[in-house]
């Protein structure tokens, strides 16, 4: 047993230095187990193979789908909306819509997609980032219990009930603690929680894809020399392809979007859209074609081919709606001098050959460019296309700068698609897969996100970019620490010290010690490795005392998302520290009173809803 307590207390002491990545010190643990003999190789891998693993790795794609077909940042740009730029009111909304995205959504995932929206709300309210972001980060947190699958900590203590011959809890069975914590939560920063929040200012301003358009419509006057044209009738444009007639070599008119008002009766009887019209797109009666082009070429256009004008309004929101999508952006491309594109003469408009992104518009020196352009070193482009096309352009054309994250800009289009409700059908899919019992929890969620990848919600090469690999490897390879700790007795050995020092008082303190225990260990370790650690203790306790495990686990779950005091402790408070300004102090000061509040809800509530 001391071998396994000296490595136990040595990956405890790397987990809070923090000087190696969390996933590196479990994978040094787990080695360690098999080298001194505590393990057998089968025992040491079993992590790997472990339900659990399997289950989050595939939440995390289903988050993903989600987050990139617009229903994260569209309920992020909702809870501002209603906040009306009160301040108090935007602080509740914020707390309570990350708490609810977190329920359905990865707490990283939630935080991601509101920390943009959430700063940018509080500058309009004329408030600081300071006093919002600690309640978005821990009501993440506190949503995530409101789920099963709202944090791994659930999944892990679920599946070691089953593992253990017991019944796991369902889908929504967590909501029953999660609803009164939430609901505490709320109350908590909106009657006193704010007076405690710092008042932090700071010039980290967040790229949100609203402002990085309207900044290059202003500086590069994109709404310039853009017109929308109706096909007519009598046009000779009908049943054409693009390709037939070389609009950008003859007429110098770049198509850049085409809204088809007549699909064919195959289709179904709504407007589509061909976001990046190519040669082979073909032109029908009653298309609205978007073009680019100087006045006088655009009326020669639409001279000679009867075509008519729709007025196309110059507002920023209308120009945004028109240009970009879930699978169409924008990102802004500087040309350094050792690039192939310096001394081309190439028009506004034109498409790039190898990867079919669009040059919409250009400056130099601060100055918008128009027509034709002879491409010098420095010169900056507006560029159009597929979002994964932007992002791969510099692979295939070196020597460019592409100024921010094209990846990340496109989570931040709230424009829904019809993937974005076979994506909302998906989640919705895997939830009645799990409360209904159809499915084991890791074949429901693996089912689930293979039908995010192969109806292109999440494009098969980002799927495994969407995992968070250091949680899943770091709780890969934390599952056989709490397997050593059951073979050696240790744990046996810990349930054993608690209930001989509080079991004799009252099942209720055996609850209270293993809460403060598991909220110790949960300030500084991830909180799946705690609930790894913890769940084997809580169910021998229990075990031990003869009652039913079943409070003491809801007991881990919920300690276990209770780092409120550290900004180590989740990931999702490291994520706002820097946007906030917050220092360590200010952790222990909001999240105190709260981890309080938690702690008695939980000793209170817990044993009436699960009986000892």
């Amino acid at each position: 047993m001391l071998p396994l307590l000296v490595i136990l207390g040595i990956t405890i002491i790397l987990f809070i230095w923090g000087k190696f990545p969390p996933d590196v010190v479990a994978l040094m643990a787990m080695l360690s187990l098999y080298l001194t003999g505590i393990l057998e190789l089968n025992e040491t891998l079993t992590g790997f193979s472990n339900p659990t693993v399997i289950m989050i790795a595939a939440l995390f794609i289903i988050g993903e789908g989600l987050s990139r077909t617009g229903w994260t940042a569209m309920a992020g740009q909702f809870f501002v909306r209603w906040a009306k730029k009160n301040a108090r009111r935007l602080l509740v909304i914020v707390t309570l819509g990350s708490s609810l995205l977190s329920g359905f959504v990865s707490n990283t995932g939630t935080v991601a997609a509101l920390l943009p929206v959430t700063v940018t709300a509080a500058w309009s309210a004329g408030t600081l980032p300071s006093k919002l972001l600690i309640p978005v980060a821990f009501g993440s947190n506190t949503g995530g219990l409101l789920t099963l699958t709202g944090t791994p900590p659930n999944i892990i203590v679920s599946n070691a009930l089953v593992e253990n011959g017991f019944g796991g809890f369902s889908f929504f069975e967590f909501a029953l603690i999660g609803v009164p914590l939430l609901v505490i939560s709320i109350l908590y920063f909106r009657y006193w929680g704010h007076k405690l929040l710092p008042d932090r200012s700071t010039k980290n301003k967040p790229v949100a894809i609203d402002e990085e358009m309207h900044k290059w419509i202003e500086n590069y006057s994109i709404g310039d020399n853009l017109y929308r044209l109706r096909i007519r009738s009598m046009s000779e444009l009908i049943n054409t392809k693009i390709g037939d007639w070389d609009f950008e070599g003859t007429y110098n008119v770049s198509v850049m979007r085409l809204k088809r008002r007549h699909p064919s009766p195959l289709q179904q009887r709504v407007p589509q859209f061909v976001e990046m019209p190519g040669p082979e797109t073909e032109m029908r009666y009653h298309d609205i074609i978007t073009v680019k082009g100087e006045t006088k070429d655009v009326d020669e256009l639409i001279i000679k081919f009867h075509l008519g004008v729709i007025p196309l309004k110059p507002e920023k929101d209308m120009l945004k709606k028109e240009l970009i999508n879930q699978e169409v952006g924008m990102a802004e491309m500087i040309i350094t001098p050792k690039s192939v594109f310096v001394g081309k003469t190439v028009p506004l408009g034109h498409y790039l050959k190898q990867t079919g992104v669009q040059l919409l518009a250009a400056s130099r020196k601060n100055r918008p460019l128009t027509g034709k352009i002879k491409i010098e070193a420095g010169d900056a482009f507006v560029i159009r296309g597929q979002w994964e096309n932007i992002e791969n352009l510099k692979s295939v054309y070196e020597n460019l700068v592409i100024s921010g994250s094209p990846e990340a800009l496109s989570k931040n289009v709230d424009e829904l698609t019809p993937k974005s409700y076979i994506a909302l059908g998906t989640l919705i899919l895997m939830i009645l897969l799990l409360v209904f019992n159809i499915l084991p929890g890791a074949v429901a969620a693996l089912v689930c996100a293979g039908i995010m990848m192969l109806s292109g919600c999440v494009p098969i090469t980002k799927a495994y970019k969407g995992i968070s690999w250091t949680s899943v490897v770091m709780i890969a390879a934390m599952i056989p620490m709490g397997l050593a700790l059951q073979k050696t007795g240790a744990a046996q050995l810990a349930a054993n010290s608690l209930v001989d020092a509080l079991g004799s008082i009252h099942p209720t303190a055996l609850l209270a010690g293993i809460f403060l225990l598991t909220a110790i260990f949960s300030q500084t370790i991830n909180n799946s490795a705690t609930a790894v650690l913890m769940a084997p203790i809580a169910i021998m306790a229990s075990a031990k005392l003869g009652v039913s495990p079943k409070p003491f686990m809801i007991g881990v779950a919920v300690s276990a998302s209770t780092a409120f005091l550290t900004p180590v402790g989740t990931t999702t408070n490291a994520m706002v520290m820097v946007a906030g300004g917050y220092k360590f102090i200010d952790y222990v000061k909001v999240g105190g009173p709260l981890l309080l509040l938690f702690f008695i809800t939980t000793l209170i509530v817990v044993p009436w809803i699960w009986s000892f």
